[in-house]
């Protein structure tokens, strides 16, 4: 029997921000405990660290300073959580994240081509966890539009002028119904008004609660996701299991989620592209065998990856890192 264990999770987030960070934090507490001992802190030390026994710690670059203090009592055991910034965006080259990525005994990617964004000889000690979502009952469909979902903050990295311009050139089908959730700041909302504006099926919804979102992408016939970069979106994951189908820009961070065989991506930045696999699922829509389609062969594909995204498996691999973790001290 696994021993009990005394596990900290470093996460630059608590709960009063509610991100991504803090998510999975409050998740893996949660797969952990029963396990032994799981506290959260934001950082290490901070007076309560006399017991810990085993380190998590989220974010190579903010998680810096804990890691550093870790190592410089002497401790092993020490897991990191790489997010998309440190693999692929604005930390990928900051002087703390090497150092980082050496103290750790192991790193936890959240898709499958996250290892190649690494040092080759780092690659043996990383494990790709992927993230969990409860799943929903797929919805049925109307035929008589093509309801898109988008849900991100429109910030460069989303690539929101990818859904402006699509939904440009789709604008003579005021079947095609775009959705687009997430905050925006002045410059994002004046050219999301412009679109607005110009095209009859685009509104943009702003911020939504997260069950709204998910019941939006629950009802949708496809989500695009178009970003430039991700670490593993929770969206896509949240799509998958909705029977809800994906349109994705081909990039490590969505094939990583949805698999290189998936037949929905497009060229990242690609907006002709995206639009031209749009007017096809609408096309087969109205077509005598709209089940033979694109759409449904993707639904197929999404059923298939979300059995990798059930909190089962996330539990039994947090649970499994930690005991990796407890041999490596």
């Amino acid at each position: 029997m696994p021993r009990p264990s005394s596990v900290v999770i470093v996460s630059p987030a608590l709960a009063a921000a509610n991100n991504g960070n803090w998510q999975t934090a409050s998740r893996w507490a949660r797969w952990l405990r029963g396990t032994g001992r799981v506290r959260i802190t934001d950082r290490w030390p901070d007076g309560n660290e006399a017991d810990d026994e085993v380190m998590l710690a989220l974010h190579a670059v903010r998680s810096a300073s804990a890691l550093a203090a870790w190592s410089a009592q002497g401790r092993g055991g020490v897991g990191l959580v790489l997010t998309g910034t440190d693999l692929y965006g604005d930390f990928a080259g900051h002087p703390d994240r090497d150092p980082s990525l050496q103290r750790a005994d192991r790193l936890v990617v959240l898709q499958a081509e996250g290892p190649d964004a690494l040092p080759a000889p780092l690659r043996a000690k990383t494990r790709v966890i992927y993230q969990s979502v409860p799943p929903r009952v797929a919805r049925p469909k109307t035929s008589r539009r093509l309801c898109i979902a988008v849900v991100g903050h429109l910030r460069s990295v989303k690539a929101p002028e990818v859904v402006f311009d699509a939904a440009l050139r789709l604008r003579d089908d005021p079947a095609i119904q775009w959705r687009h959730v997430g905050e925006a700041d002045a410059s994002w909302r004046q050219q999301v008004q412009e679109v607005q504006a110009r095209c009859p099926g685009y509104r943009w919804l702003g911020p939504l609660a997260h069950g709204d979102a998910r019941r939006l992408i629950q009802h949708a016939h496809v989500l695009v996701h178009p970003s430039h970069a991700e670490g593993g979106a929770h969206v896509v994951m949240e799509a998958a299991c909705s029977g809800t189908p994906v349109l994705a820009s081909r990039i490590p961070g969505n094939v990583g989620m949805l698999g290189a065989a998936y037949g929905g991506y497009f060229p990242p930045g690609d907006s002709a592209a995206l639009a031209a696999l749009l007017r096809r699922c609408r096309d087969e829509q109205l077509s005598q065998d709209p089940e033979a389609g694109l759409l449904a062969r993707l639904r197929a594909q999404c059923a298939l990856r979300a059995r990798l995204f059930e909190p089962a498996a996330e539990c039994a691999a947090v649970r499994a890192l930690v005991q990796e973790l407890q041999d490596c001290r």
